[in-house]
């Protein structure tokens, strides 16, 4: 049973692209385009736009990349507060370097970085350093003086002035960063100014992929979108600006549609005549709503997400890393797109393998974990912790040994080589757990398939794990997580901690 496709990337390809040069065309040549999402690995797209490519984006710029410059955008507060992307588990500043490096691998180069809102940190400093000695040239802008009243001291040398220009050599500059307020518009804005200040007269327009703006306002693809920035408090709403100029009805998110006018202005100050944009709309090339081909599975796919939403969110609050009200703000999504944790396929597999291995163990004060995995043929497989593995290890050694067709009584792993493994941890290392998690297990497998054909012709399998959609009933320690994210599986868990300890070893 395959997921059905919802979405055309070749149309969405065409159009798109088609789309921003008629943008830079508009702007007599000179475009600052603000990127908003992920253009590389954009995963939350791919999951509520079914058989969109997550990397559609970064092909659409290795295609414009002999008209376009790349400025990457990172915000300060960030990098000193360690902030982590979800989906990869690294912080921003790893990821901003992780990105420089994968738009090279596709032949894509970054002009620039720059760290706004920079306040002299150390830790910002460190980054800045290890940049600028790789060879990166790397500009800091300060807070702008005045924002977000004072349009008079924004828009002059004090304001954006005060900021270092940053040289290009394209009429296309695409301004991007690995997340959400990092500073990516006071840089375009920034970057007008001081290009009006030379004579060219450069124009602003702005890429975000989520809320699509012409699906309806609770289409579940834009409340999706809702619950994957909960802890940042957006929320979609109607473009009260495009309603009054043009009688149609579309959608944006709060923080555009509350910052128009003061952008609106912004731009006339810089400019000296009347804003080409009559709404936030207005500002935006995305074309992704056009290339949705199937609508009720990409509504089924976006319920899914939220459901997904809703289980990291409450392990975040569990971990510290957000607070009660988002996971409540989650919990009000769900009940108004009519799903609940329950609604995700693998959920009851995954605690019933807990409760299975309850029942089986004499150690009534143990911690029992189950993990449940729904392959692309719709079947479900389980697995669940022991003194040898963890519910995750035993979980992906059970799938690949159903898709290989394999006998459940043939073990893959070598007991020597489990020994050795154990003796390693427990004698050597010290460590408290001796139990594989997946990381361990994964190395294990590779090296037992040397020598039995059996675990050879399993771990050949590990690769259609991908994309296959994965829950376990307490949180996964970080080499079970890895392991997981590397499989490019869909992962969620219940907000329960796999041990009483408050530090694993």
């Amino acid at each position: 049973m395959s997921v059905p496709i919802g979405f055309d990337n070749e149309k969405y390809l065409k159009e798109q692209s088609e789309y921003i040069l008629e943008r830079v065309e508009a702007s007599s040549g000179k475009l600052y385009l603000e990127f908003g999402g992920k253009i590389i690995y954009d995963l939350h797209a791919s999951r509520v736009l079914p058989g969109f490519d997550p990397n559609v984006k970064i092909r659409l710029l290795k295609g414009l990349r002999d008209k376009a410059d790349i400025i990457l955008c990172i915000y300060a507060g960030d990098i000193e507060r360690r902030k982590v992307r979800a989906d990869f588990g690294i912080t921003y500043d790893v990821d901003a370097m992780k990105l420089i490096d994968d738009l090279g691998d596709w032949g894509v180069e970054v002009t620039a970085v720059v760290i706004t809102r920079f306040d002299d940190q150390p830790a910002v400093k460190i980054f800045k350093n290890k940049l600028e000695r790789r060879g990166i040239t790397v500009y800091t802008h300060r807070f702008t003086k005045g924002y977000p009243t004072d349009i008079d001291t924004i828009v002059s040398d004090e304001g954006y002035g005060s900021n270092e220009f940053i040289k290009t050599n394209h009429p296309l500059v695409v301004v991007t960063g690995p997340g959400p307020g990092s500073g990516k518009l006071a840089t375009c804005l920034s970057q007008l100014y001081h290009e009006n200040k030379r004579g060219i007269k450069a124009g602003y327009s702005k890429f975000e992929t989520f809320p699509i703006w012409n699906l309806p306002l609770k289409h579940p693809v834009n409340i999706a979108y809702e619950a994957a920035t909960a802890d940042i408090r957006d929320f979609n709403m109607i473009d009260s600006f495009h309603l009054e100029a043009y009688g149609k009805s579309t959608v944006n998110y709060n923080r555009d549609v509350e910052v128009f006018p003061v952008l609106k202005r912004i731009l006339e100050k810089i400019t000296g005549k009347e804003a080409v944009y009559k709404s936030p709309t207005d500002m935006g090339v995305n074309r992704a709503g056009f290339g949705i081909t199937d609508d009720e599975a990409v509504r089924e796919a976006s319920r899914q997400e939220i459901i997904r939403r809703y289980f990291r969110a409450s392990c975040e609050f569990m971990m510290g890393f957000v607070d009660k009200e988002t996971v409540q703000k989650i919990e009000l999504i769900m009940e108004e797109v009519g799903v609940s944790p329950e609604d995700r396929k693998v959920v009851g597999p995954a605690k019933a393998a807990a409760s299975e291995a309850q029942k089986a163990s004499k150690d009534t004060a143990g911690v029992f974990c189950g993990a449940a995995i729904a392959l692309k043929d719709g079947s479900v497989v389980t697995g669940k912790n022991s003194p040898i593995m963890h519910s995750s290890s035993s979980l992906v050694l059970n799938a690949i040994k159903t898709l290989a067709e394999i006998p459940d009584k043939i073990h893959l792993l070598s007991p020597n080589v489990l020994d050795w493994i154990g003796a390693l941890k427990k004698d050597i290392l010290s460590m408290k757990n001796v139990s594989l998690d997946l990381e361990e297990t994964l190395i294990a497998l590779s090296i037992s398939a040397a020598t039995n054909p059996t675990a050879q012709l399993a771990m050949e399998k590990l690769k259609e794990l991908k994309g296959c959609e994965v829950h376990m009933t307490h949180i996964p320690t970080s080499g079970d997580e890895a392991g997981l994210r590397r499989l490019g599986v869909n992962l969620t868990s219940e907000p329960v901690f796999s041990s009483k300890s408050l530090f694993a070893s």
